[in-house]
């Protein structure tokens, strides 16, 4: 049984992207690398051949994975969410209460985490930690680093 994951639109939409890319671009062009290969001649002996055959193999397989990530995506609809509590798809404001430092994230599936912009994983040590509390609970939320204390600040939808 395959396994259901969650995606905000924008998820989905890259995931399709990548997808189309796979199979309008990549293929064709390992098709047009095995098709040259194979012209030079005798393929028992033609390390280009194996290596866009292998290739193509790697390909396909990244392909099939997408494509079942996609027939077992739901879409969230963010609106629908509880504000009241940090959910996925939230936007969290925490105090760090050791040293006064506020952060804010936006609580993402897996597949769509980027620090960088402020998106922090669903699986994370500090996503884990804050899910299903509530504005103002104090959280000790157990890091790589040790124990920080967490103050709920803020808890907003991203739409």
């Amino acid at each position: 049984m395959s396994k259901i994951s969650y995606y905000s639109q924008e998820g989905l939409d890259k995931l399709k992207e990548d997808l189309n890319h796979l199979t309008t671009v990549e293929r064709p062009n390992i098709s047009k690398m095995i098709a040259e290969a194979r012209d030079k001649g005798d393929l028992s002996e033609n390390a280009e051949y194996d290596a866009a055959k292998e290739a193509q193999g790697l390909l396909e397989i990244k392909i099939s994975k997408l494509q079942e990530l996609i027939r077992n995506a739901r879409l969230l609809d963010e609106t629908k969410l509880d504000v009241s509590k940090v959910l996925l798809f939230s936007t969290v404001t925490i105090k760090n209460l050791k040293n006064n430092a506020l952060m804010k994230y936006i609580i993402v599936p897996e597949s769509e985490a980027d620090l960088k912009s402020g998106k922090l994983s669903v699986t994370s040590p500090i996503s884990k930690g804050i899910l299903g509390r509530k504005l103002g609970d104090k959280i000790d939320v157990q890091v790589p680093a040790g124990i920080i204390p967490f103050e709920i600040v803020e808890i907003s939808r991203t739409s």
